[in-house]
């Protein structure tokens, strides 16, 4: 009675159970257990002429179990557990981890981005990089303060939401020593078979020079911008002079700085404009546009 109220009581209070735990748990008792019974069978001759061989053989086998079990809870992010069997494949196409950078969490445009549904995918925050991160929340540069703490912040609306599965890597691997801490993400990237999610640019290039994948936020939002072609019209408000005589600076819902030739003195009014060209820079893109007065007044 008083172990299946145990059951009970852990059942209730440990609603939120991972199969990967579980499974280790399951296969580091059944490996424990299989081991325990190879090696009474080879130390039964001993065994017998000890006076406590039973408690022995007893204790031998809570070792191994123990040691078994804390094996696998230790290593089971390096292989997939799927019951009734164990897959020890690591990669399976189109569910990678993604394993993200400081310069990512801060940013914070991955938990709107993870909120749309478009990643299913396991995400992975190094404990490395969250105690940089950490380190940057405590700095006594007010501006590096409130970037940090804004990391903080995100991660926790990441871990808060049910439907995104974030996991924090704690293992130190024996490639790490002695690397930085964008070496090592690449390094783990390489090791889980995952992929990087920066909007750094120089992990960028280090990640491509090592061959790892990278998911770089910049060039997503880049390539959802919306494309306006040459002769084109649409409307947008000066917000300030430009480096022109005669410019004006506008920008679109998404940060896309307009170029607004005729809009100078035009500040604060809404204009009608027609495209010009656009130009596409590592910043982004700009679009040249001139103010089309006669579809004003029209």
């Amino acid at each position: 009675m008083a172990g299946a109220s145990a059951v009970v009581l852990g059942d209730i209070y440990i609603p939120k159970k991972r199969i990967d735990t579980i499974t280790a748990v399951y296969f580091g008792v059944l490996v424990g257990v299989l081991l325990t019974f190879i090696l009474w069978i080879a130390m039964a001759p001993m065994l017998e002429q000890m006076v406590n061989g039973r408690a022995f053989q007893l204790v031998v086998g809570l070792v191994l179990v123990y040691v078994c079990t804390s094996l696998l809870l230790q290593t089971k992010d390096d292989f997939r557990f799927l019951i009734p069997y164990v897959e020890f494949v690591r990669e399976v196409k189109g569910f990678k981890p993604l394993i993200l950078d400081t310069s990512v969490v801060i940013d914070g445009r991955i938990a709107d981005l993870v909120a749309t549904g478009i990643f299913d995918n396991q995400l992975i925050m190094p404990r490395f990089a969250l105690t940089e991160l950490q380190a940057i929340a405590d700095s006594s540069d007010k501006l590096r303060r409130t970037r940090g703490r804004r990391g903080l912040d995100v991660l926790n609306r990441l871990r808060a939401d049910e439907t995104v599965d974030l996991q924090i890597f704690d293992r130190e691997l024996p490639e790490f020593a002695g690397q930085s801490v964008d070496l090592k993400l690449v390094l783990l990237a390489k090791h889980l078979e995952g992929k990087v999610v920066t909007g750094d640019f120089n992990l960028n290039k280090v990640a491509k020079l090592q061959g790892v994948p990278v998911i770089n936020l910049n060039e997503i939002s880049n390539s959802l911008r919306p494309v306006y072609l040459p002769d084109e019209v649409f409307r947008i408000r000066v917000i300030k002079p430009g480096e022109g005589p005669e410019q004006g600076i506008g920008y679109l819902d998404d940060g896309t700085m307009v170029v607004i030739e005729g809009g100078r003195k035009r500040i604060g009014q809404e204009l009608q404009v027609r495209v010009t060209s656009t130009l596409q820079t590592n910043a982004g893109k700009m679009i040249f546009t001139r103010y089309d007065g006669d579809a004003n007044r029209g």
